[in-house]
């Protein structure tokens, strides 16, 4: 394992301190190859249309019965990174098959997660390789489902203002009126590793994020404490913590990366309801963008979730994939058929 991988848009530390503190009932390891995998309870009806979940919870009894639907499932990738982290100059057939031979029977679902393909983010090199893994994948009898869409947008523009100039009369006009709650706000940026980060702030900032989670429409990763204090007392990851203060009250706080010339967006807190009030969500796309631009990065990456507000802000999207493989051969046949009904992410807001 040499530590690099092809399709990183984030620093290695992310990586790292999630398996070494892995979200809450995550089971977190790396494999010989230096993939990370994990256990997690998952239920299946995560990326089900809408309109098949209604119907289920529609049917007779569907209380009682609707635990038999979240499997302990085998997932390679982390959820930590944009796109599961594929070593550099690893052979694809053969990491399918160290998958495979390690962890194809331990669980009855093995799901290869947020996979590369055609990105506008890599390199021609780097698509190359990840494409190959797909492929690969595929081979082996691995399922492709649409992931989440994963949200950017290339900083080609010299003000805001120019930007905001792309978008629609009527978006325009939106968010520019939401902006005016920024007024009065105390915006700071913090490298991680300062000495702000002390126990009673990381405790803050995790009541924050759990504030966030809680209101969010899918619940998979909940990140513990002592993963975010990880993070925040990193002085050598390049991480930058927007907080956002009204008056002394921290209602806010956004962590990104800044990482081969783009800058990452990756967690959020906010307090309720001074954030909805102070429009925090569109207040920090427009500060990253515009911290973006004065470093002189080429992109902002946005995450995956809450496309479809990530679009109506300007964000250009990219797709990601997830394979999946079921233990059972007779389970195998039933995803090949049933793959259509699964799509990529129920919008929810921020």
């Amino acid at each position: 394992m040499n530590g690099r991988y092809d399709t990183a848009l984030e620093p290695g530390t992310l990586v790292r301190q999630f398996v070494a503190h892995p979200p809450q009932g995550f089971e977190a390891a790396l494999s010989a190859a230096g993939v990370p995998v994990f256990l997690a309870d998952y239920d299946l009806t995560t990326t089900l249309d809408e309109a098949m979940c209604q119907r289920l919870r529609a049917l007779p009894g569907h209380r009682r019965w609707q635990h038999w639907l979240r499997w302990r499932t085998r997932f390679v990738g982390c959820t930590a990174t944009e796109y599961m982290p594929l070593p550099h100059g690893v052979d694809p057939q053969a990491l399918v098959a160290e998958l495979l031979e390690r962890h194809g029977r331990d669980s009855r679902l093995l799901i290869v997660k947020d996979l590369a393909v055609d990105s506008p983010l890599l390199g021609v090199r780097e698509n190359r390789h990840a494409g190959a893994f797909v492929e690969a994948l595929r081979e082996a009898g691995f399922v492709l489902l649409e992931g989440m869409p994963l949200a950017w947008v290339a900083i080609d523009f010299e003000s805001v203002d120019e930007y905001l100039s792309r978008l629609s009369a009527s978006r325009r006009k939106d968010i520019r009126r939401k902006l005016r709650a920024r007024d009065g706000l105390d915006i700071r940026c913090l490298e991680t590793g300062d000495a702000w980060f002390d126990e009673a702030a990381v405790r803050r900032c995790h009541e924050l994020y759990l504030n966030v989670h809680a209101q969010s429409q899918v619940h998979f990763d909940l990140l513990t404490g002592d993963y975010l204090r990880a993070l925040l007392q990193d002085r050598d990851s390049s991480g930058r913590m927007f907080l956002y203060f009204e008056a002394d009250t921290l209602i806010g706080w956004n962590l990104c990366y800044l990482y081969e010339g783009k800058l990452v967006d990756k967690y959020v807190g906010f307090l309720y309801p001074q954030a909805r009030e102070r429009n925090l969500y569109f207040v920090s796309w427009m500060h990253n963008l515009q911290y973006a631009l004065d470093q002189g990065l080429g992109h902002y990456v946005a995450g995956w979730t809450d496309s479809r507000i990530k679009r109506y802000l300007g964000a250009s999207i990219t797709p990601t994939w997830h394979a999946v493989r079921a233990r059972n051969p007779l389970l195998r046949a039933v995803l090949r058929r049933c793959a259509h009904l699964f799509q990529g992410e129920a919008d929810g807001g921020g």
